[in-house]
């Protein structure tokens, strides 16, 4: 394979294990890892987080991202992308996306080769920085999520089950993709 990494993301709502499957990913195919941003911000801003810094989570996320396409030789795995911060800027802070994000978060999106949806069928972890708790909010994100990636006519594969079944149908859809675009 030559040229630029192929990039995954690893896309879902809130506590469906994205982090932790990124994290899986990477490790088992020796490839860097994008964080997401909004976490480490979130911290370090003491949780106080509104429309006027979604300008700079965007520019954050990005750079993430970017800083692991650098450092890969042929695949780059993403917790979370742009498009997931579209989403969130819309459900939280309504009409104050930017729209330098938006058209970004499309543009990007193209770049993916394949994004890996993760369904809510983990049990909800309770985070100070996640709002969508109820069977109902995170169905509601889960289907969002999808339409999302259907809309766009976007490649992805369902990733549910357990955290190894979710592992398994990961690094295969990941395998299948490398051996496809050799």
């Amino acid at each position: 394979m030559s040229g630029a990494p192929l990039r995954i993301a690893v896309f879902g709502p809130e506590s469906t294990g994205k982090t932790t499957l990124a994290q899986t990913l990477a490790a088992h195919f020796g490839e860097p890892w994008s964080q997401e941003f909004v976490r480490a911000y979130w911290d370090s801003h003491d949780g106080k987080v509104g429309p006027a810094d979604l300008d700079a989570i965007a520019r954050g996320q990005i750079a993430n991202e970017e800083a692991a396409a650098q450092a890969a030789r042929r695949v780059m795995f993403c917790d979370t992308e742009l498009l997931t911060c579209v989403l969130y800027d819309d459900l939280l802070f309504p009409g104050a996306c930017p729209e330098w994000v938006r058209a970004e978060a499309d543009k990007r999106a193209r770049g993916f080769a394949l994004y890996l949806l993760c369904g809510t069928d983990l049990p909800f972890e309770p985070d100070p920085q996640r709002c969508f708790a109820t069977p109902e909010e995170r169905e509601m994100c889960r289907q969002l999520w999808r339409d999302t990636l259907v809309i766009r006519g976007l490649p992805f594969v369902e990733i549910n089950g357990t955290g190894e079944e979710r592992a398994a149908k990961a690094i295969t859809a990941v395998d299948e993709l490398i051996r496809t675009r050799s």
